[in-house]
């Protein structure tokens, strides 16, 4: 292997040398700067990107907290909305109601004095019955006729003292 050859080591070190200071100066000169440029704006960009996502959370939270007021503002006034007309469809209840009785008590009192007239109908006709019944019985008791003035009297006797 000629490389392991020591008549040709200071010829080999020699361009070691001049190898390494010319990547060297190359390196530190044109590269390293390029890459340190590069880390330098990847940095810058982060740090911004962090400074814009830092930004848009603080926009964004605050778009949530007015989003979480207007829907406290909308559920208050819904609230409201349906206590009036809760309030409203009670009162409404209450004149339908009102209404209802109203009728239902025109409708009782008109029963009622359609019984009463039922009634003293009725009560004429039992009066008249009775006359009937009073001359008939005693015609067949006694065998005699009662005129209806004499039966009338003494049907209205006895109705008086009952009634």
């Amino acid at each position: 292997m000629p490389q392991l050859d020591p008549s040709v080591f200071a010829s080999q070190i020699f361009w070691l040398a001049i190898t390494f200071t010319a990547l060297y100066v190359l390196m530190s000169r044109i590269v390293l700067p390029r890459i340190g440029g590069v880390l330098e704006a990847r940095s810058e960009r982060l740090s911004a990107d962090l400074d814009r996502a830092e930004t848009l959370k603080k926009e964004a939270d605050q778009v949530i907290g007015a989003y979480e007021d207007a829907l406290a503002e909308a559920r208050r006034q819904a609230g409201t909305v349906i206590g009036e007309t809760t309030r409203e469809i009670e009162a409404l209840a209450a004149e339908r109601d009102k209404a209802f009785a109203a009728e239902l008590a025109g409708k009782i009192d008109a029963a009622e004095e359609r019984i009463a007239r039922a009634r003293d109908e009725a009560t004429s006709h039992v009066r008249e019955i009775a006359v009937e019944a009073a001359q008939t019985v005693t015609a067949r008791l006694i065998d005699a006729d009662v005129d209806a003035a004499a039966a009338t009297k003494a049907v209205d006797r006895l109705l008086s003292e009952r009634g």
